[in-house]
């Protein structure tokens, strides 16, 4: 194959892949007029239209979703070789494109790259904090953290950190007003601080289980958040009940400025893990950071 090809067919896999000529241009470093001609230039010598484009969106064709799905994971294929090689020099180095939640980012990520990326200059981790399931092959991410009940049974999974439990609390301040719940349906009548998460497409019911029975609770109250640290605040400030990481709130607990109720209905469950696809070969870097990030009791 001509080696025009072979840059034409790499051009339109970054713009089919981000859906977006803006995108794939800064990418590669073109301007999105030339990213244009080339992909057309493709298409021209191929004889098929191969992206739709409208003012604002670009999709593939079926010619090129099928282009995108048989040559696409090929190029994968050989950029990953390629980093391999990086084992030869004297540090690994490479680029890390980790997606997680905000509880493992600054509970267990953070902390373990801080001690680990002062020794390795050539190594670049870029964190994305996102609380949905997102597909890492499809948003080309090399890893996600995720609980590990959620990682999908395809993927490798590192367990990278201890099991965990979830506490509900609030302020002495607010069970001035209200009597603390003694049972999980008892929050039906208090105000809570909700989580609205994307994955779900509404607000999070909060999870209780004791002995065998499990139940689901869908809470009201005048907050609503999608993090942690305000969900925190809200709870610190007498604004209502929260259910939040026990890691989170210990200390708050410990001196008295929140209060844990329904403890015996939060059991630990499996902590949060490292996952990614099987049959991606692992660069060193990778290796080294994975290795960094292992739990280990």
């Amino acid at each position: 194959m001509p080696r025009e090809n072979v840059n034409d067919l790499i051009a339109f896999l970054a713009v089919a892949q981000d859906r977006s000529f803006t995108k794939a241009a800064a990418k590669l470093g073109v301007s999105q007029s030339a990213l244009s001609h080339t992909v057309r230039g493709l298409e021209e010598r191929l004889g098929l239209r191969l992206l739709t484009r409208t003012t604002r969106s670009v999709s593939p064709t079926d010619a090129g979703e099928r282009l995108l799905r048989t040559v696409g994971p090929r190029f994968e294929e050989i950029e990953a070789e390629l980093a391999a090689l990086s084992e030869l020099r004297e540090k690994p180095a490479g680029t890390i494109r980790i997606t997680t939640g905000e509880h493992p980012a600054d509970t267990i990520l953070w902390p373990k790259l801080a001690k680990l990326l002062p020794d390795y200059p050539d190594i670049k981790v870029e964190v994305i904090v996102d609380y949905g399931l997102t597909d890492i092959v499809a948003e080309r991410y090399d890893a996600g953290i995720r609980i590990g009940e959620q990682v999908a049974k395809d993927m490798i999974a590192v367990r990278i950190g201890p099991d965990m439990r979830v506490a509900v609390v609030g302020a002495p301040s607010y069970f001035a007003r209200r009597p603390p719940p003694k049972t999980p349906q008892d929050l039906t009548a208090h105000d809570c601080i909700n989580l609205r998460l994307p994955t779900y497409g509404g607000l999070f019911a909060w999870e209780f289980e004791k002995g065998d029975r499990k139940l689901n609770v869908h809470v009201d109250g005048q907050l609503v958040f999608n993090n942690v640290t305000l969900r925190l605040n809200a709870a610190l400030a007498g604004s209502g009940l929260a259910y939040l990481p026990e890691d989170y709130v210990r200390a708050y607990i410990a001196d008295g400025r929140l209060v844990r109720v329904l403890a015996d209905w939060c059991p630990p469950f499996p902590g949060y893990h490292l996952y990614y696809p099987s049959r991606r070969q692992s660069s060193p870097a990778f290796t080294l950071l994975v290795d960094a990030l292992r739990y280990r009791a």
